[in-house]
């Protein structure tokens, strides 16, 4: 058995390592858990000895092929999580992931998949993240895009708000701008600053919030 905290140090690997492409750095690590980086160098050692990481120094650390499953399931818990707290539970999109942290570590495989079955097998959460099937298999996301690249003219729907913290959730979904709404970019200011116009009115996003939204152009959604 897997503690809570290294299923999070698993899952905040797997989360740097498929944005990156790249092995994760221990101040990479310890800047994304909000620890020391001893801290992170003396949990890396026990998850190298449960044969969960690879590790090199100076070179950081990649998940083995055991440390992906368990990040797999632990997303699949999650995600299933956050999708029955929304749909099931009427709460807030941007209010599940902290619940959904707490309990992750806590659902048995049986429960998980009757929460599945109870939902339909969503490929999706709220937020738009995949959710791997019982497989720990990931759905095809298709080709998506960061607001922060788009052009002025273009015509967008959201695909998926990638989760950096509860307060960019919040900011964003005060905005009206959650995965399904379409976005009309309006202007691309020198310094990054993106306004949209979404259905609730026109809305000025910072660069470092606009580079959390995945989108497609509407032509591709409606393929």
């Amino acid at each position: 058995m897997l503690s809570a905290v290294m299923e999070d140090y698993i899952k905040a690997i797997y989360a740097i390592q498929t944005d990156t492409d790249e092995r994760v750095g221990t101040s990479d690590l310890a800047d994304y858990m909000d620890v020391t980086s001893p801290t992170v160098s003396s949990m890396l050692k026990k998850l190298e000895e449960r044969g969960l990481v690879d590790r090199e120094e100076y070179r950081g650390v990649t998940l083995t092929e055991e440390g992906e499953v368990v990040a797999l399931e632990i997303l699949r818990h999650h995600r299933l999580l956050e999708a029955f707290l929304t749909e099931q539970l009427d709460y807030d999109w941007a209010d599940v992931h902290e619940e959904a942290d707490r309990l992750e570590h806590h659902i048995s495989e049986q429960l998980s998949e009757r929460i599945a079955e109870s939902l339909g097998n969503p490929g999706v959460d709220p937020h738009g993240d995949p959710i791997p099937d019982a497989d720990l298999q990931l759905p095809d996301a298709g080709e998506t895009s960061r607001l922060s690249a788009a052009e002025e003219g273009d015509q967008v729907v959201v695909r998926r708000i990638r989760h950096q913290g509860d307060e960019e959730l919040r900011y964003l979904s005060d905005a009206g701008i959650e995965p399904g709404v379409e976005l009309d970019v309006l202007e691309i200011a020198p310094f990054g600053l993106v306004t949209v116009r979404t259905p609730e009115g026109e809305q000025s996003l910072p660069e470092e919030i606009a580079q959390l939204i995945e989108t497609a152009s509407t032509t591709e959604a409606e393929v």
